[in-house]
């Protein structure tokens, strides 16, 4: 299975896409491609609305195409002390800068809530002081009416005791008028 999967792999890399969608529309041309590639099958279904459909069958591979057709990749390049150690520090400067970035949002978030809670602190303080000088403006006013209020009461009491001497003054002259 995992042949196959690669050899499908290599087979697709060799054609390209034109000459594989010329191969189903043109059955004539068809011959000649399947010529160079001996291992594949490419085989029309039928036309569609929606457009042509092809099936692309892999025959088993032989022992002489395994030889010829194994591609290798690009050589590896040794990697040396000096490009592990700037790899490594570079991941380690994106740490860094990772970690400085997180603790500036940090410091951020930390920064805005502090300005929030003495915003609120401030607000709550005005708060009590405008209540607190409602409150001793309200305290001076029942202070002012009560004063008010007593000597209006003193006044009565008084302008009463004035005529209740009256009115004995006019009972003793009458008593003395009157003998």
């Amino acid at each position: 299975m995992a042949k196959t999967a690669i050899a499908y792999k290599e087979k697709m890399k060799e054609i390209s896409v034109l000459s594989l969608i010329c191969s189903c529309l043109y059955p004539e041309s068809r011959k000649n491609i399947l010529g160079d590639f001996e291992d594949m099958d490419i085989k029309p279904i039928n036309k569609r609305a929606s457009g042509q459909a092809f099936e692309v069958i892999l025959k088993p591979p032989s022992p002489t195409s395994d030889a010829a057709h194994c591609i290798t990749g690009p050589p590896k390049r040794d990697i040396s002390l000096e490009d592990i150690q700037k790899k490594l520090e570079a991941a380690e400067d994106r740490r860094r800068s990772q970690e400085a970035q997180i603790l500036r949002i940090l410091a951020e978030k930390r920064e805005h809530e502090r300005e929030v809670l003495l915003k609120a602190m401030e607000e709550n303080s005005n708060f009590s002081r405008m209540a607190e000088e409602k409150l001793q403006v309200k305290m001076e006013q029942i202070e002012e009416n009560r004063q008010a209020y007593l000597a209006a009461m003193m006044e009565r009491l008084q302008e009463r005791e004035r005529h209740a001497q009256e009115v004995r003054r006019n009972k003793e002259l009458r008593e003395e008028l009157m003998p």
